[in-house]
């Protein structure tokens, strides 16, 4: 179910009739997420490991699907999904549950949703997963074709670079006037080779890593890397992991570093995809660099205290309790809170108890 604050719309102020009804579009595979949690270690070969506590999640692009959707932004999915008993929860869950738009997915027959298996311990976690590539759909009178063809006019979009492929939906999207954001994965070809990236030519900003932006600039400092980065994209963006992250806007040469949170990290699991959406949230607001940055961080920061992906995508309602919370503290550096001062404006004045507590959804309930 959905944990935003109702009324609060991140973009209010700055929509148009002329623009589209989509905020961001996305596509990619979505998985079903069954996480264990409450292991007091890693298991062991050869025996049964009993977990304190489980839940049940749509996965894969779903996390940046739910973060983004949780943030007020209106997004548009284009995935397959299983006609299962798993594909048809991961549908109910974002249309029904998230209010995510899915009239660019399709239900593929006969074939079995993709799974995870995710085992949280030790502020890490391990997954096991199981899947075969949905096929793509065929248009009425003709052979199947590359999924999706055309892209939902949108504000935004979010890609994922492969080192060596193109997704031809990318450049649709750039000409349609999204502003396209992008991730990277670990090059499993070790050639770390920017020119690899053909999609890159179409993105607004880049979002690697410390590890990956380094070993794509061949440098060996983390802010050199954003900057390096800066003269192939816009905006270049690397997250430095407990460090923060560090940005650099290529059109008026601004840099931005803000220090990550500190927190007890339960799960990391869709804490990248959670950044990334707050980041495209703040960019489309139009906020200052340095405020995106900090949002971005902020959003990570509140999901790696919950267990799962999707599950621990923070809402507004969780954000606006953490402000209302650390503004109580007596031990809170008044500079650092002078960061987030920012948000004083978007939030609403009363808010819930912080901590929230979650549900976690499981899968086998009926009404």
């Amino acid at each position: 179910m959905s944990t935003g604050i109702p009324g609060i719309d991140p973009l209010d102020g700055l929509r148009a009739p002329q623009d589209p009804d989509c905020d961001v579009f996305l596509t990619g595979t979505v998985f079903l997420d069954i996480i264990f949690t409450g292991l007091d270690s890693a298991p062991v070969r050869g025996t049964e490991s009993w977990a304190r506590g489980m839940g049940s999640s749509p996965g894969g692009v779903a996390n940046m699907a739910t973060a983004l959707a949780r943030l007020g932004l209106h997004t548009s999915l284009a995935a397959a999904f299983g006609d299962d008993h798993y594909g048809e929860y991961c549908w109910d869950a974002l249309e029904q549950g998230e209010g995510i738009d899915l009239s660019m997915s399709h239900t593929v027959r006969g074939w079995h949703s993709p799974v995870t298996v995710s085992m949280a311990y030790e502020g890490e976690r391990t997954m096991v997963s199981h899947g075969h590539e949905a096929p793509p759909p065929a248009a009425p009178g003709r052979a199947a074709t590359a999924f999706p063809q055309c892209p939902p006019r949108a504000r935004a979009a979010v890609a994922s670079l492969v080192p060596g492929r193109s997704e031809p939906w990318v450049a649709a999207a750039a000409r349609r006037g999204a502003m396209v954001f992008a991730d990277v994965g670990w090059d499993e070809t070790g050639r770390w080779d920017l020119a690899g990236l053909t999609d890159l030519a179409h993105c607004q900003a880049f979002l690697p890593n410390a590890q990956e932006a380094m070993r794509y600039t061949r440098t060996d400092c983390p802010r050199a890397a954003a900057h390096a980065l800066a003269e192939h994209v816009p905006l270049a963006v690397v997250t430095l992991g407990a460090e923060g992250a560090y940005a650099v806007d290529a059109a008026t040469g601004t840099a931005a570093e803000v220090p990550a949170i500190e927190v007890e990290a339960l799960d990391p699991t869709g804490a990248g995809d959670v950044f990334v959406a707050g980041f495209v949230t703040g960019t489309l607001a139009n906020w200052p660099l340095a405020d995106r940055l900090a949002f971005a961080g902020l959003t990570a920061a509140l999901s790696v205290q919950e267990f799962g992906g999707s599950l621990s995508a923070p809402g507004w309602a969780e954000i606006a309790a953490w402000w209302q919370e650390v503004r109580t503290c007596a031990d809170q550096d008044p500079a650092a809170l002078q960061r987030y001062a920012f948000l004083q404006d978007l939030l609403p004045s009363a808010a819930r108890h912080w901590p929230l507590r979650r549900a976690v959804p499981t899968i086998g309930f009926r009404p």
